[in-house]
């Protein structure tokens, strides 16, 4: 996630430069055709057209709202998931014991068996932050050619290794070759969880209670991991998706035939003007008043940018918000919550093998 305090206008107008430029294009042919041609009639009402922005606005308005609902839930669960990963690892931590064991193991066994445990848990993330990294079809941020020039400003950890590759620091062998041939790993690393804990309360390890509390943490990562798949597997609808786009694009093609005319029309008043009231005007005046009236309608040209630029940025925002696991510069930084949750959790149970913390690249957290 882009972690400066504010995008500058620089960053905006470099992501959005090739759209400017067909913004340019598009403003630019019916101004040559009106003026140069003498094309008067090509023009439209502006009421019309003022018309759709409206409704276009409301549109954009509804996309970002519903994207931005998206991405700030990965960010509840991902949060959520944290806060359970150290509840867990407390439970990892003080609920095995020998306390209610006939059969007494060694103080190394115990501290043995919690860091599998941990270290399996950290597997599962491991294994959901991957999957949550791989590509869905409706997933479009890579199609775009500024996304993928400022693609290449950071890494996405998940892209430069391998699920299996990963999961080698945290399971055991055994374990990965039966995790590998699953469809979906983190789920499968739970169940092994769960079968681990059933042993250990089997040998009395964990009593009861203890063990139904723990059974109770696994549910809710089973609920964490639910809702994560959830937004990443049912994309924002494609009807509302696909006609805002197709509206705004309409929009933006109409604009420059209302909006030349309108400025048309100043440049005609300003020249009456200038008639009525000539003998106000020095010499030089009224040869800049003239200039100014006779290419007041150019003037029409970057306001139908700005405006085209304005409607279609924030399309694209809502865009861009849409998939906050596709790994573009402003989802859930889920590299960095797991990096962060791995640390936390290692240095609970005192174990000193700590990965480098991530640290942002061009201001972008992974």
């Amino acid at each position: 996630m882009y972690t400066k305090r504010n995008y500058s206008l620089r960053d905006m107008l470099r992501w959005t430069r090739y759209d400017i430029y067909r913004f340019i294009l598009i403003a630019l042919i019916p101004i040559i055709l009106y003026y140069f041609l003498n094309w008067k009639w090509l023009h439209l009402p502006w009421l019309p057209i003022a018309l759709i922005g409206t409704a276009v606005a409301f549109i954009i308005g509804f996309k970002n709202n519903a994207s931005y609902g998206r991405l700030w839930e990965a960010r509840m669960i991902w949060g959520g998931i944290v806060n359970a990963s150290r509840s867990w690892t407390i439970m990892v931590k003080d609920f095995i014991t020998n306390e209610f064991s006939e059969h007494k193991i060694s103080e190394e066994e115990l501290n043995a068996i919690k860091k599998e445990l941990v270290y399996r848990h950290i597997g599962w993330i491991t294994a959901l932050r991957h999957q949550m990294r791989e590509s869905r079809p409706w997933e479009i941020f890579m199609t775009i050619k500024a996304n993928k020039e400022y693609r290449r400003l950071y890494d996405i950890p998940e892209k430069n290794i391998s699920i299996e590759d990963d999961l080698k620091k945290h399971l055991f062998s055994e374990e990965l070759s039966y995790i590998m041939k699953k469809s979906n790993k983190a789920t499968q690393i739970l169940s092994l969880q769960s079968k681990q804990l059933k042993t250990l309360k089997l040998k009395g390890l964990i009593d009861d209670f203890r063990h139904m509390e723990m059974e109770k943490m696994l549910v809710e990562f089973y609920t964490l991991q639910g809702k994560s798949e959830r937004i990443k597997n049912f994309p924002y609808p494609r009807q509302f998706a696909t006609l805002n786009r197709f509206f705004v694009w309409i929009f933006i093609f109409l604009l420059p035939f209302g909006i030349m005319h309108e400025f048309d029309k100043i440049g005609m008043t300003l020249l009456e003007t200038l008639q009525e009231n000539h003998m106000a005007y020095t010499a030089t005046g009224q040869k800049i008043f003239e200039i100014i009236a006779k290419y007041f309608i150019w003037l029409s040209l970057p306001f139908s940018v700005i405006v085209a630029w304005v409607f279609h940025t924030m399309e694209r925002i809502g865009e861009t918000s849409e998939n906050p696991f596709e790994g573009n510069a402003n989802d859930v930084p889920i590299s960095t919550i797991a990096n962060g949750i791995e640390i936390d959790i290692k240095e609970m149970i005192d174990d000193e093998n700590l990965p480098e913390k991530l640290k942002p690249k061009y201001d972008v957290q992974m």
